[in-house]
């Protein structure tokens, strides 16, 4: 199933697709597509017409399948769609060797979130439906490829003996956001008992050591969220070009290499990443309209898992440290900005406009907020892997998970009635409570750079080495910001103390 590339000589993928219809049927609508070009569709053996509608500016065009005969209630069919995609396909990166770090081969790696799976293959390409799939993928000897899905073997190509073909299964169901694929240079290096990492040769080993912990963390997850379903978790280290710090593709998370500090310090995105496995992956928002089912739960996830491993006051610390990014986030938008809702209104809007930190930690501020309000950390951590185990394979709105909150805790129902739903859900800016936080570990962050900017001349020889020996790696990134948010705003304050004191003159 691979585009035609410079990765391979021309080949035209095809897909099959198993329908088994609900009712009676005269036309299969609607596949999402964006930027392919259709060569032909074969229905159970007959070559059948369709039609592209449209282009709807980022949504691409709509394609509606004739078949052959009606279709009654339950009949399956194989559709077999034979295409290409377009080489400024959104979802597809191509990279030069020039761009990698062997300098030797192409690399490809495909981006499906949100609405970009439509560019790589007809499909409908919506959080609402889920698919298992199989897959075969053609490619030269020297390159791997890998995807969202179990490894099924490879095999020589019988086509061409230069090529060998990678065989795929994902029996987990799937919204289409996360297939994705990657061809390249690549080397793995086994981590734990259901792990890989894989990376070009020239950071394989740095990867395998910098994400060492990631057995712990699964081990963790799984305690909290319920078994882990998926088989194998391992995990890609992309080219610098990769655009996120992570992506949860299920089997095989993406990564940027710039978490490879060299002292595991930025675990935190794969603790992320791992809790997708239960609250995206498994439990998925239905539509983008709430994608803070998705996120908002993976960070509270992520921080439990974090603070198992690191403490409470870490988990807190990163609480903290996540409502300073939702605060710059309003402020960037602005605070009445639709987008700062937590439920937002996307009709017509491309969701990749919208994104931003407002869904993960705002959604993360309404869950730390109830945690405190109905009882504490462990009785909510009940609540949330119930609420994975009631709605797991499907996808689900914002009323559903109300619902099941409301059920769950149904001899705290008065309490919950005290919560401001419409300000919560509904509308723009900050929420209307802030949580509560321990802020131990924050305060020796200010405490350390107060020291340091009120300092006068005479007092530098009092800070030395030991005053940074017991600050984490994270706490020493806060401890940095701090001091430049001093910093700016003393220059800030200098500046307009300037301005006043000099600029009636150049006005005049």
């Amino acid at each position: 199933m691979l585009p035609q590339s410079n990765l391979s000589k021309r080949q035209v993928p095809t897909m099959h697709i198993l329908v088994k219809t609900c009712r009676l049927l005269a036309a299969l609508k609607v596949l999402d597509t964006k930027d392919l070009l259709i060569e032909k569709v074969v229905i159970n053996g007959q070559e059948v017409k369709y039609a592209l509608g449209e282009r709807q500016s980022y949504k691409g065009s709509p394609m509606e399948i004739s078949l052959p005969i009606a279709l009654s209630k339950n009949q399956e069919i194989v559709i077999e769609i034979s295409f290409e995609t377009s080489p400024k396909s959104s979802a597809l990166q191509w990279l030069t060797p020039e761009q990698t770090s062997g300098k030797e081969h192409p690399y490809l790696f495909s981006q499906c979130q949100a609405i970009h799976c439509r560019a790589v293959l007809p499909c409908q390409d919506t959080p609402s439906v889920k698919l298992t799939y199989t897959a075969e993928v053609s490619v030269p000897k020297e390159l791997v490829a890998l995807m969202s899905a179990i490894r099924d073997g490879e095999v020589p190509d019988p086509e061409d003996p230069s090529r060998k073909i990678y065989k795929f299964i994902q029996k987990v169901p799937i919204p289409c956001y996360l297939i994705a694929l990657v061809v390249g240079a690549l080397e793995s290096r086994q981590i734990g008992p259901r792990t890989l990492v894989w990376s070009e040769k020239e950071q394989v080993e740095k990867s395998a050591y910098e994400f060492s912990e990631t057995e712990s963390m699964l081990k963790i997850a799984e305690d909290l969220g319920g078994p882990y379903v998926w088989g194998q978790y391992d995990l890609l280290v992309l080219p610098p070009s990769f655009p996120y710090g992570g992506m949860e593709n299920p089997c095989l998370t993406f990564v940027t290499p710039t978490l490879l500090a060299g002292d595991k310090s930025l675990s935190n995105v794969i603790a992320h990443e791992i809790s997708h496995s239960w609250t995206g992956n498994l439990v998925t928002n239905k539509t983008w309209d709430h994608f803070w089912l998705n996120e908002g739960h993976t960070v509270y996830l992520e921080r439990h898992i974090c603070g198992r491993l690191f403490g409470e006051k870490f988990r807190h610390f990163n609480a903290l440290g996540g409502w300073g990014e939702l605060q710059n986030s309003v402020k960037t938008f602005g605070e009445t900005h639709p987008f700062t809702k937590l439920v937002v209104d996307l009709t017509d809007v491309d969701p990749d406009v919208a994104y931003s930190s407002v869904p993960y930690e705002k959604g993360f501020a309404l869950l730390f907020y109830l945690e405190q309000l109905l009882g504490g950390p462990e009785l909510f951590l009940g609540f949330l892997k119930a609420y994975v185990e009631k709605f797991s394979y499907k996808s689900i709105t914002t009323d559903d998970w109300k619902d099941f909150l409301y059920s769950y805790f149904k001899d705290k129902v008065d309490v919950l009635n005290q919560v401001d739903w419409n300000a919560w859900l509904y509308s723009p800016g900050l929420p209307p409570i802030k949580p509560n936080y321990d802020m131990t570990l924050t305060n020796a962050c200010i405490a350390l750079s107060q020291r340091w900017i009120t300092a006068k001349e005479e007092d530098l020889n009092s800070f030395n080495a030991t005053d940074l020996k017991d600050l984490s790696s994270h706490q020493l990134n806060e401890f940095l910001a701090q001091m430049l948010q001093r910093m700016a705003a003393a220059l800030h304050s200098i500046q307009v103390g300037g301005r006043n004191s000099f600029g009636a003159k150049d006005g005049n």
